[in-house]
């Protein structure tokens, strides 16, 4: 079993971009807005979700411990 331990901000910044790309997929299948207002919130948001899930895991991944 693989042991990692992380700090509560850094479970904070994970479940926040887990959060953005949801918030983001969500606002992309929803009907609430225009389609051109829908198109640019929701990638948006997933798109930054996505692209500070990249360091985060990296984070993680460093810290793992056999």
């Amino acid at each position: 079993m693989t042991k990692i331990d992380l700090t509560f901000p850094e479970i904070g910044l994970i479940s926040g971009t887990r959060a953005l790309i949801g918030a983001g997929a969500a606002l992309l299948l929803a009907d609430r807005f225009n389609l051109n207002q829908r198109k640019a919130i929701g990638w948006t948001l997933l798109l930054v979700g996505a692209a500070t899930t990249i360091p985060l895991l990296m984070n993680v991944l460093s810290k793992r411990q056999p």
